[in-house]
């Protein structure tokens, strides 16, 4: 039975030993057109499990172990993929088929659907949404992004820096066990590690073939890709009939038809607006233009906090002409793997429902990026003390 941990970007690494705690678990149920059993061919990876007679679909069951954070992260992740999709999570403890929540050694979780109860595992230094997200994206049916059977397209993978107790986790899937759904590559998926992941020497352990990626590579957000993957999957995109009035690239929401599903740096009903909150519309001329964002909570000390701050930008350019985008400085103290405390996601993308470049290190300064359409939008987000991106912008 395949079990997948997370590494570097998103969580600590995982140990193989088993580790018993007193705390008590929690279980979730799961039902749904078809959970996922161990015979996968999805996503990364799943196969059919129809639903039982008398089964809703789309809900799971689940239960919940170890101490507050642990309970609150899970809910918080498990409630960040039934927001965008026809899956529903909830505790039960007499379920026949649920996840078990509970604290052992490290992060993990089986793919797929077992049968019965499955246990899905947040140690210690697990204690974070995107985390949590991850493994539970493991139980409904991911594998690793980086196992996909197109990946070496788009990474090289060194394993003469993989420490061989994890060579498993970038094991190759085949076109037979591997259905993407006809859906391109994201270098930012929440199911993908970081580049120097499970690394015996530091050394990247997986490099991008577009290198500007590097920092990217081991989110901790939830990517429009993977909901577009698993909403095709459990036929969720099927609740919605007629054309769709989506604009860039969003589809129709399962649970609301009359809305989208957008693309990061997107919002409004039908994905033409500026998602609401912080940050503002800005105008691009021929000049540099400044750019400057201080985010985060200065007063909340340097812990990491369980939710994200966010601010979405749009520079927006006259028609036909290009804009650019300039990296001129970021705080200090916040780079690592897939930026997942603090950064700055640029879309500059035909594509827009890729995630953009994600920047969070001083070494990225004078870094341009040039669009392919007059619309650029800006992501800056945050979830330790408070950091600040400085950016110039122009149309070209």
């Amino acid at each position: 039975m395949k079990r997948c941990g997370a590494t570097a970007g998103i969580t600590n690494e995982v140990s193989n030993k088993h580790i018993s705690t007193s705390k008590e678990p929690f279980y979730v149920t799961f039902k749904t057109k078809k959970w996922e059993n161990k015979k996968t061919k999805l996503l990364p990876t799943s196969a059919t499990t129809e639903l039982a007679p008398g089964d809703k679909p789309c809900e799971t069951n689940a239960t919940l172990a170890g101490g507050p954070q642990v309970k609150s992260v899970f809910k918080k992740a498990a409630a960040e993929w039934m927001a965008d999709t026809c899956i529903d999570f909830k505790e039960d403890k007499l379920a026949k088929d649920s996840i078990r929540v509970y604290m052992e050694d490290g992060c993990w979780s089986f793919v797929g659907r077992l049968g019965g109860i499955q246990n899905l595992s947040l140690g210690h230094g697990c204690e974070s949404i995107g985390t949590a997200a991850h493994e539970l994206g493991h139980a409904i049916g991911f594998f690793h992004t980086h196992s996909r059977h197109d990946r070496d397209q788009f990474i090289t993978i060194d394993t003469n820096n993989i420490e061989p107790d994890w060579l498993d986790q970038f094991a190759l899937e085949t076109v037979a066990t591997n259905d993407n759904y006809g859906l391109t590559y994201d270098y930012g998926s929440l199911m993908h590690y970081g580049a120097t992941s499970s690394s015996m020497n530091k050394k990247p352990t997986m490099v991008p073939k577009d290198i500007q990626y590097i920092e990217t590579l081991g989110s901790p957000f939830i990517g429009f890709y993977d909901l577009l993957m698993i909403n095709t999957h459990y036929k969720c995109t099927d609740m919605c009939k007629g054309p769709s009035s989506c604009k860039n690239y969003g589809f129709p929401h399962p649970r609301d038809c009359k809305r989208c599903i957008c693309p990061s740096g997107y919002g409004g009903p039908l994905c033409d607006r500026r998602p609401d909150g912080c940050g503002a519309e800005l105008v691009a001329t021929d000049k540099w233009q400044t750019l400057k964002d201080d985010l985060g909570d200065r007063k909340a000390g340097g812990s990491p906090r369980e939710d994200f701050m966010k601010c979405n930008y749009w520079i927006k350019a006259p028609a036909g002409k290009k804009v650019q985008v300039k990296f001129v400085s970021f705080s200090q103290g916040v780079a690592t793997d897939g930026c997942p405390y603090a950064g700055v996601e640029i879309k500059t993308h035909a594509d827009q429902r890729l995630t953009g470049y994600r920047l969070c290190s001083e070494d990225d300064k004078n870094t341009i990026l040039t669009s392919t359409s007059n619309i650029v939008p800006i992501i800056t987000y945050n979830r330790i003390y408070a950091t600040v991106t400085t950016l110039e912008y122009r149309y070209i």
